[in-house]
Formats: structure tokens, C-alpha cells, sequence
């Protein structure tokens, strides 16, 4: 729709297509922040278990501050068009909870409960961006690394709950 307004209109509107953009910030309904703020409670004595699903889904996961970064270079192009951002690296739900208990020091398959309740039934493998037109154009590769961004929202997250 925006290509369609662009070209039809002569309007300067530029789409960009963002992968899963995360920070201590997102929802904990979304998997990222359910991992993270469970460890913290764990870790913090608060809660004794945590309840996933498919733990192989696989996501390209980066931090939203390099996204907004990227949409404002989009927004600075003379040439409106359309990028995709992304890191272009996928990891699988299991790393992600393995690497945030790891920060914390616990072992999480000593809390660990799959349940059927949270497998989709139309579940997506793999997601994984192709950003090679974003660092083409606007020269925007992404820095901070997945380890990064887990240890600034499990810090948030145990700020957040040992305050409670």
C-alpha cells in the first residue's frame, strides 16, 4: 500500500519491515520479556517454574534502539523506498532461555514445564531477515549482540521485580 501511494500519489513515504525488535521494554505477553522477567522472578525467589511451549522456534531477534535508528536513516533518504531491518541471525526459543538462565546463574530446565496451551498451531519455524538492502543504502548493520540485549532486559527485569 505505501509503494501504491508512493508511486500513485508522488508521496514521499518510505515502509520499513522490521524483524522482532526487542528491549526491556516489550510486553511481557511476548516470549522475550516472558523468559527474561520469569528468570528474574526466579532468580529473586518470586516464582519456582516457567511454562513455554515449542522451544525450537527460531527468530531473528535485535534491539529496538537499532531499529529506531535504522527507521530515522529510511526517513533521511531523498529516494523514498522500502527496507527490511533485521540482524539476519535466527536463534531458537531453547538459546534464548539458556542464555538468560546462564546470566543469572540457574540451570533452566530445573524450572522448566512444557505445555501443549502454548504451541500455536500455525507456528513458524524460522523467521529470519534479509537486511543486506538497509546495509546497502543506509549503511546500517546492527551492533549490539544477543547477549547484549538479554543481559540489559534481565537487568531491567530484576530492578523492576526486586523493587516490588
Amino acid at each position: 500500500m505505501t509503494k501504491n501511494y508512493r508511486e500513485a500519489y508522488g508521496l514521499h513515504a518510505t515502509n520499513g519491515i522490521l524483524f522482532n525488535h526487542e528491549s526491556p521494554r516489550r510486553g511481557v505477553e511476548f516470549v522475550t520479556r516472558k523468559i527474561t522477567s520469569q528468570a528474574a522472578k526466579i532468580k529473586l525467589g518470586l516464582e519456582n517454574k516457567i511454562r513455554f511451549g515449542n522451544l525450537e522456534a527460531q527468530r531473528d531477534w535485535g534491539h529496538a534502539q537499532e531499529y529506531v535508528n535504522g527507521m530515522w536513516l529510511m526517513l533521511q533518504r531523498d529516494d523514498p523506498g522500502d527496507c527490511v531491518l533485521g540482524t539476519g541471525k535466527c536463534h531458537s526459543v531453547r538459546t534464548f532461555l539458556e542464555l538468560t538462565f546462564n546470566y543469572v546463574d540457574l540451570d533452566p530446565y530445573e524450572y522448566l514445564e512444557i505445555d501443549e496451551e502454548f504451541y500455536r498451531p500455525a507456528e513458524i519455524v524460522m523467521l529470519q531477515a534479509d537486511a543486506s538492502k538497509a546495509k546497502k543504502l543506509l549503511k546500517w548493520t546492527p551492533q549490539i549482540s544477543l547477549e547484549a540485549l538479554i543481559q540489559e532486559m534481565v537487568d531491567k527485569d530484576l530492578e523492576l521485580y526486586a523493587s516490588a
